[in-house]
């Protein structure tokens, strides 16, 4: 607003209040000041004034309304009418409404309107914590966005679209108007906060669960059983999660807060999970709850004693985070449940009986005994606990290979340290599941705590020790969770392994090893002579079709090999989640030396068509162990020549032409260029290109194509590689 000086001079210094809302223009060199509305429009204060509307006037918000009660339209339609608390709780990627009464009525040829959010302490609008919302004619998705859907007199109706990876938490809302006589905006009011929470219900959100009645129990059901005792007498108590009680979600929103962590990373649920399995416990940043099992609880809470959570995290709201007395694991895994839930994630609590603590990254539990078999205590520090409890929360996983999203395992009960903080996830069960415990976060305890075999190892007459015996099926039982829609206990354990000493089960169990700290307790043959290769059979098939894939299967010694090929087709959404397995089949095969043989794979459109999404991928998994070597099909070995396999489809209806493919990866020493030439138009070429891995480890293989008819195509592959 540009004033003249003399009009300055009669400008009040004191803040004019209007219908409880403050007014400030916008002035030069920066400086905020009151304005005298009074001076200003003295004739159009009034809520019944009918003086025509004029744009000589300054346009001002005099009040606005969030419709934020439980029974509005907002609170319907975002799932939220049962939190008991007097803000607007929305949730993410989903449009929602409010009303805007201004100072005389909208002028759209001369007016312009912007609303303003805040969150955190420091916004930005780079870092998506300072967001400016335009008014915009039309809405589209993925945006921030507002349109006028209603004008009468002065007061206008908007229609406001919030992103689906927004940064979830409490905002501060202003209005910004800006009229031909000059800029001005509301004053922050608390009454005008509004909580973005995750949104499970949208599908471009990647808590997004396409379960109704799953999402009704993992994320909108306040009640819950916890299950504990042993595998023999499995025991449940009830517990109240509560995540709808007044301030509860004011106390979540304090825990990550009082993380440290900067707003900007509250968009994205793996980093939240992460935060709150740190802040839940209250050994590194005096989070919420104090572990104890001492059996001493005079100056606290006995951990037995809770029946819910509420309790625990408004005590911790209210005396500004001082940890609460007491907790174990169910009381851990309780509140996580209410945290998680609170905030929009889908979350479950889940127990595992007879579940393993491994000390050592060795992924195995581990007894030592002495040459006369007489235990040997301060090396055993491994232990089998009758129980424990943790929990299961689900999201996309675009940080690992695709097929890793759904359930990832969190566990908030201070155990061990991950990166320096007692903390443990999201690991993704799928991960823990095939012994991929490479992939992050803390994936390898998971696995040890439901899979890794009892090892028995004996002092020897130099020494050293060497294993014994090895006793499978030791840990990991009944692991265990409220069913949904009922009272039920549901059995998750096939989530978690395969079938106890079925063959899966035992790649997996041998595929983790290999990255424990004794990798040699299995005897895993160098040998790498038998190779699997994939490739579609004629056309690429379109949706309606069905997928006909080649599966050559080549055995390159001079001896007979023999292994039973295991597949599985699943169905994924365009994120990685899992949604249904649509074909499993086991097939043995038997190799004369030097043979190369093709087996025909058939995905029938009807095995598919039940569950086909949008934008949804098939993904094929094969594993299969050599019968005489124990070679684990796929395997990469540092200083063994490899294979990869590279295929491209023209897509276009033009020759591509000097097409070149770039590879890298592999910690290779340099990029390797391969200029092919051109390729015809829905022409698929393969090239096989051969590396020797120099280093161990999990580690990626990059290949770009550039020509000048396509934008840059990438292609990634993670492969695994053993030490020689």
């Amino acid at each position: 607003m540009r004033l003249s000086h003399k009009t300055h001079q009669r400008m009040s210094v004191e803040t004019m209040s209007i219908r409880n809302r403050s007014v400030i223009g916008r002035f030069p060199f920066g400086t905020h000041q009151p304005v005298d509305s009074e001076k200003l429009w003295p004739e159009r204060l009034s809520r019944d004034s009918t003086t025509e509307d004029t744009s000589s006037t300054l346009l001002v918000v005099i009040s606005v309304d969030l419709l934020k009660s439980s029974t509005d339209q907002n609170r319907l339609e975002h799932h939220t009418c049962q939190y008991l608390s007097e803000n607007l709780i929305i949730r993410r990627g989903q449009t929602f409404q409010m009303l805007v009464e201004l100072s005389r009525p909208f002028n759209p040829k001369t007016d312009k309107l912007h609303l303003d959010l805040k969150i955190g302490n420091f916004p930005g609008v780079s870092k998506g914590t300072h967001v400016i919302v335009p008014v915009v004619e039309s809405l589209k998705e993925n945006r921030w966005e507002a349109k006028i859907v209603e004008l009468s007199g002065r007061k206008m109706k908007l229609s406001v679209n919030s992103l689906p990876n927004a940064v979830i938490g409490k905002y501060r809302l202003s209005v910004a108007t800006s009229s031909p006589v000059g800029d001005a905006m509301t004053a922050y009011n608390a009454d005008n906060d509004i909580y973005m929470l995750f949104n499970p219900w949208c599908e471009d959100d990647s808590v997004y669960l396409d379960n109704e009645d799953e999402r009704k129990e993992y994320v909108l059901n306040d009640m819950g059983i916890i299950y504990y005792g042993t595998d023999s007498q499995i025991e449940e108590r009830p517990w109240n999660f509560g995540q709808f009680d007044k301030d509860i979600l004011p106390a979540c929103l304090f825990l990550l807060d009082h993380s440290g962590s900067p707003a900007s990373g509250w968009g994205d649920p793996v980093n939240v999970v992460r935060l709150l399995s740190a802040m839940i416990n209250s050994p590194d940043e005096n989070g919420l709850l104090v572990g104890n099992w001492s059996g001493k609880y005079t100056d606290g809470t006995a951990p037995k004693s809770w029946s819910g959570s509420s309790d625990i995290l408004r005590q911790y709201y209210e005396k500004g985070g001082v940890p609460v007395r007491y907790g174990q694991c169910w009381v851990f895994s309780g509140v996580t449940t209410s945290v998680l839930r609170c905030l929009g994630i889908p979350t479950r609590s889940v127990t595992n009986f007879e579940s393993a603590h491994d000390t050592d990254v060795s992924l195995t539990t581990d007894v030592f005994i002495d040459e006369n078999c007489v235990l040997i205590d301060e090396l055993s520090r491994d232990s089998v606990w009758n129980f424990h409890v943790w929990n299961d929360c689900w999201m996309a996983r675009p940080d690992l290979p695709a097929g890793m999203g759904g359930w990832q395992v969190v566990d908030a009960t201070p155990q061990v340290t991950s990166q320096g903080v007692y903390r443990c996830g999201p690991a993704s069960a799928t991960a823990v599941r095939n012994g991929l415990v490479y992939l992050k976060h803390d994936t390898p305890y998971v696995f040890s705590e439901v899979n890794s075999d009892k090892v028995y190892w004996q002092r020897t007459t130099n020494g050293t020790f060497s294993p014994v015996n090895i006793k499978k099926n030791a840990v990991g039982h009944c692991i265990s969770t409220k069913a949904v829609g009922s009272d039920d206990r549901q059995d998750i354990t096939h989530l978690y392994k395969y079938p106890e000493d079925s063959e899966e089960e035992r790649i997996a169990v041998e595929t983790a090893c290999m990255f424990g700290s004794k990798h040699r307790i299995y005897e895993v043959s160098s040998a790498n002579d038998v190779s699997v290769e994939i490739s579609i059979s004629g056309e690429e098939p379109q949706l309606g079709d069905d997928a006909k894939l080649d599966i050559t299967v080549k055995n390159t010694s001079s001896e007979q090999r023999a292994f039973t090929l295991t597949g599985h087709m699943a169905v994924m959404y365009y994120t990685g989640v899992y949604k249904a397995t649509v074909m499993k089949d086991q097939i043995p095969i038997e190799l004369k030396p030097y043979q190369v043989d093709t087996l025909e794979c058939c995905l029938t459109y009807d095995r598919y068509k039940e569950h086909l999404v949008d934008q949804a991928m098939m993904m094929l998994t094969l594993t299969g162990r050599v019968t005489q070597t124990k070679q684990i099909d796929g395997d990469a070995v540092v200083g063994k020549e490899m294979k990869a396999l590279i295929s491209f489809r023209n897509p276009l209806k033009r020759t591509l032409k000097k097409v070149k493919f770039r590879i890298e990866g592999l910690r290779l020493l340099g990029v390797r260029e391969i200029s092919y030439g051109n390729i015809n138009s829905f022409t698929t070429v393969r090239l096989t290109e051969r590396f020797i891995p120099l280093v161990s480890g999990p580690q990626n293989l990059l290949v770009s194509l550039d020509c000048r008819q396509l934008p840059p195509v990438h292609g990634a592959a993670k492969i695994t590689v053993r030490a020689a």
